[in-house]
């Protein structure tokens, strides 16, 4: 991380959905102008397939990714820790900027359920994005 780029990290409990998804647009839309990682406290040992499929409908492959556990360091070296209305604790450190997101979890469901999730995602981490990258031409 450098003083120039701002850091998100995105927690749930098994890092196999929504945070995947956030981590996914994140890279996308700040094209490399934000540092994006993504953590669970139990992280599952695939990425829930469903939204491997939605999130392919809007053009970003997860298929590559793979749950991670989530660290004190992985918190430490972020700007910005989000969860995902999951219920997850988080190291909590001075100087970073928390938010929890309340999201549907997608697993178990249909895509049919998983895409309106996956929209909201989209529609918030636009949000961060603009916030963010604002917030540093500021500075």
């Amino acid at each position: 991380m450098t003083e120039s780029t701002p850091s998100v990290l995105f927690v749930c409990v098994h890092n196999a959905g929504r945070s995947q998804m956030a981590a996914g647009y994140l890279r996308s839309l700040a094209e490399g102008r934000i540092e994006v990682r993504s953590a669970g406290s139990i992280p599952a040992d695939d990425i829930n397939p469903v939204a491997v499929v939605a999130m392919r409908e809007e053009g970003i492959d997860l298929a590559g990714a793979a749950p991670q556990l989530l660290t004190p360091d992985a918190v430490q070296a972020s700007d910005v820790v989000i969860t995902m209305g999951c219920g997850d604790a988080c190291p909590i450190f001075p100087g970073k900027r928390y938010e929890d997101w309340t999201l549907d979890d997608p697993a178990g469901q249909g895509i049919e359920a998983v895409r309106p999730i996956r929209d909201e995602i989209k529609r918030r981490v636009r949000a961060l994005v603009d916030d963010l990258l604002d917030a540093e031409s500021v500075s």
